[in-house]
């Protein structure tokens, strides 16, 4: 090898050769060697080996001329050991040098070592230097001497060096298989199959350069089948046009010849294609080249083309191609779905199998035969989609969901549209994934506060995913129907309250958040989500209640969205549901036309007050139970009630008045030392603040007694007074809760921005006690609602099983109801002598007249 380090075009030499290289021409202040010079090689010269001689004078004897000869062989058969030599010389006086040189016979030929102390770089791949050689400073005369050393370690390849390297190699090698020319220089090409010889990569590259070889052996093959079968083709037609009467009269008129064209089929069949190992090179060859354009290699698909073109003419294209075709094929995709599903995630999954179906539909369209495309693509999505279906849903069907990747789930729907049960396997996913979700919204108390807006939040989420990915198939909507059925009645009764309140905070004055129209469709969902509630009544309860604040205390948004509302509740639910709420904007309008009549009675009257009274008339029947409280009312109010009283009853005589005081709300003029202000507060509060125009300060008991308020309630109305946001009175001491003992006081220094300020927010905010005693109203309509579906059930049938009565009552009610209650109601009835037990059968029932 050239010491240089550069590889040989020429074999290496036997290893016996020697070289000899001496080392002179160095400058004595020198830390490092010079550069080699070039020699020439003649015929009995040899570049591997050296015979190295050392002359040296020995200093006993200055005059003899016996020189001292030292032979050292040394092998460069490793490119690697040549560069690393370290080399130590001592100084070399010029007068021994002269004695050296004359004593000595052969002539001493000036050679350098290559590389020494430095670093070789060959295609890449860098050799560390070992140490650099320098002379010792010696004294003239001493002897040189030459130390060698091996590599400390062992040199590496630079990172994806193999890789790199084997591609240029490969390029190389088809370039020469192509006869075109080579990009690389041949002497790179060889030292770096050595570099990666030098590192045990011999075996790696030996079986890519045989794959390399084979495959162009494959495809050289092919080629001379395909322009044998072309130079037939075009020799057929020419003979055929020679010999075209003959065809068309004595092989037409003789059934069992087949045409000159067929004859010419049929011999190339037989004596070409029929050869078992021709037939099964060429089919094997196709099948390579196909599964080289699968891996994603480039290929020559026109001869893929005229190949299979080929075999259709000859009629052997479903035997001998095909069903091998279709059996690599399963066995390559079953392979890869087993091997993807397992590595990426199911959005790179899907559009891995999108791809695929793609490149076999082009497959077809570009050289298969039509007859394959349907098995083709069956066998892509059965091994790629079918074997796969559960695992892909329940590995990324939730992820997708979540995240509303839109795109990936219209994939997903159309990539298992395409198998059979893919759809019906997806939608129990779905309805599983909406159960799940939704009942993580319903189930958790922590959420009530946002409950009904993440519910619709979720309603529009899971319409805009069945709209646009799911193509609005009908079973999706349907089973989101049923998947919302379920969760949200998952806990009794909360729901509907919930959603009643949500309707409430969107119908109240003051919510600047929607435009009318926005509002018009927030109500549409709201209505949506409604129908999916079993307990309707509860609802209708909640609603009703706070329907009754709104329109009392005056805090409605709008009247039209009101009745908006109200017959959406009508449309949804009918008439007999939205009677009573009919009959309070009834009541609502008919007091106003009292009021105005009222009015000119009191002109007529010339009844005198600075006080202006408003009175609503409410028919029990329609409004919610409110428990009467009896307060002490200035003499003031109480003269115009009594007024109010004997106006109303000369109109209508046989009527009763029953006055509510907790619905009643003021507005109180007041003057403060920044100015007058107007404050609208509720009756309670009105009382409590009327105090203190006959007193500086009182405590909470004296309040109780003047006022009359009840203890609870009187509590309230303190705290809303005195720790509220507008505290226009002081309580004593200073504390969020009103405890006994406090002293409260006006507060004179009572500053705000606004003239008129509302301060009756106290009365739309619900206490527990009346949450309570409207789930209890509730419960206790719906135990009229079970006798008498029971009386009707038993007065129709007479005589009925427990099981049959049991079935036929819950298919009447319209909320859930639980076995046991519905036992205890039978029971009530026979205690009631509504039915009794058969005396034979006690699972009997018999209806009593």
């Amino acid at each position: 090898m050239f010491p240089t380090g550069l590889s040989s075009p020429n074999p290496p030499p036997p290893p016996t050769q020697e070289a000899r290289p001496v080392a002179t021409d160095v400058k004595p202040d020198s830390g490092n060697i010079t550069s080699p010079k070039k020699r020439k090689i003649n015929g009995s010269e040899k570049e591997d080996t050296a015979d190295k001689s050392l002359n040296s004078s020995s200093s006993s004897s200055s005059s003899s001329c016996s020189p001292l000869h030292i032979q050292k062989k040394l092998r460069f058969e490793d490119s690697v050991d040549i560069i690393g030599l370290d080399v130590k010389m001592a100084e070399e006086a010029a007068a021994a040098a002269v004695v050296a040189a004359s004593c000595s016979n052969n002539k001493s030929k000036a050679v350098f070592l290559p590389g020494v102390g430095t670093g070789h770089h060959a295609n890449g791949l860098t050799k560390p230097a070992g140490s650099s050689g320098t002379f010792s400073n010696s004294k003239p005369g001493a002897a040189k001497k030459l130390v060698i050393k091996n590599f400390k370690e062992k040199p590496k390849l630079p990172e994806n060096y193999t890789q790199e390297t084997w591609q240029k190699l490969k390029e190389a090698v088809e370039a020469i298989q192509n006869s075109t020319s080579i990009k690389y220089n041949l002497e790179e090409l060889y030292q770096a199959v050595e570099n990666l010889c030098s590192h045990k990569i011999s075996a790696k590259l030996y079986k890519q350069l045989r794959a390399v070889c084979e495959d162009h052996i494959n495809v050289l093959f092919l080629k001379k089948i395909d322009k044998c079968w072309q130079d037939h083709c075009r020799q057929m037609i020419m003979i055929r046009s020679i010999f075209l009467f003959l065809d068309r009269t004595y092989v037409l008129q003789n059934s069992m010849l087949p045409s000159i064209w067929d004859m010419g089929l049929e011999l190339f069949r037989f004596y070409i294609i029929s050869d078992l190992k021709v037939q099964c090179k060429t089919i094997d060859g196709i099948l390579l080249l196909i599964e080289m354009e699968r891996n994603g290699e480039a290929i020559d698909r026109t001869l893929l083309r005229s190949l299979l073109s080929m075999l259709s003419d000859l009629q052997i294209y479903q035997d001998s191609f095909e069903q091998r075709f279709l059996e690599e094929t399963n066995r390559l995709y079953a392979a890869e779905g087993q091997r993807l599903m397992q590595e990426r995630e199911v959005p790179d999954y899907l559009h891995h199998v999108s791809k695929r179906l793609e490149e076999e539909a082009d497959r077809v369209i570009t050289y298969l035969d039509q007859s394959t495309q349907k098995p083709l693509i069956a066998t892509v999505e059965k091994q790629l989609l079918g074997e796969h279906l559960t695992t892909t849903l329940q590995k990324g069907l939730t992820h997708l969901l979540d995240e509303n990747r839109i795109q990936d789930l219209s994939l997903l729907y159309q990539l298992f549209s395409r198998v059979r049960g893919g759809v019906q396997v997806l939608l129990q996913h779905w309805i599983e994934y909406i159960k799940a979700f939704g009942s993580t919204i319903v189930i958790n108390p922590e959420k009530d506060k946002t409950m009904v807006q993440e519910l619709l939040d979720f309603k529009d989420k899971v319409d805009h995913v069945i709209d646009i990915c799911f193509i609005k198939n009908e079973k999706f909507v349907n089973a989101m129907k049923e998947a919302f059925e379920t969760f949200i009645n998952k806990r009794p009764n909360k729901p509907a309250e919930l959603i009643a309140k949500h309707v409430d905070s969107k119908l109240r004055a003051g919510n600047k958040e929607a435009t009318d129209e926005e509002l018009e469709k927030m109500l549409d969902k709201i209505m949506i989500i409604f129908r999916f509630i079993y307990g309707k009544d509860v609802f209708e309860a909640f609603y009703k209640k706070d329907l009754a604040k709104r329109l009392l205390v005056g805090k409605s948004a709008s009247v039209d969205a009101e009745k908006s509302m109200l017959s959406k509740l009508k449309h949804e639910c009918g008439a007999a549901f939205t009677s009573k709420l009919e009959g309070m904007f009834k009541d609502m309008e008919l007091s106003k036309d009292i009021m105005v009549q009222f009015k000119q009675y009191m002109q007529c009257q010339n009844i005198p007050g600075n006080i202006e009274l408003t009175v609503n008339i409410l028919t029990m029947g329609y409004w919610p139970t409110y428990v009467p409280m009896e307060v002490h009312l200035p003499a003031e109010m109480v003269r115009l009630q009594e007024i109010f009283k004997t106006f109303y009853l000369g109109k209508h005589s046989g009527r009763k008045l029953q006055w509510q005081s907790t619905l009643g709300h003021c507005v109180l003029k007041a003057e403060y030392k920044e100015g007058k202000k107007e404050l609208q507060v509720s009756l309670f509060q009105t009382l409590v603040l009327l105090m203190f125009n006959e007193g500086e300060e009182f405590t909470l008991e004296e309040i109780k007694l003047a006022t009359g308020i009840e203890d609870s309630e009187l509590r309230r109305t303190l705290q809303s007074l005195a720790c509220g946001k507008a505290r226009v009175i002081t309580k004593i001491p200073k504390s969020k809760d009103v405890e006994d003992g406090d002293k409260f006081s006006c507060n004179d220094d009572f500053r705000h921005k606004l003239f008129r300020i509302k301060i009756n927010q106290i009365q739309m905010k619900e206490t527990v006690e009346e949450q309570a005693s409207t789930t209890e109203r509730v419960y206790q309509d719906r135990q009229y609602q079970i006798d008498a579906a029971i009386v009707r059930i038993m007065k129709m049938r007479k005589t009925l099983s427990h099981n049959l009565l049991m079935s036929e009552v819950y298919n009447q009610l319209k909320f859930p109801v639980k076995p046991a209650d519905l036992k205890k109601r039978i029971e009530s009835l026979i205690d009631r002598d509504y039915m009794e037990r058969d005396k034979e059968n006690p699972n009997q029932y018999n209806y009593v007249a």
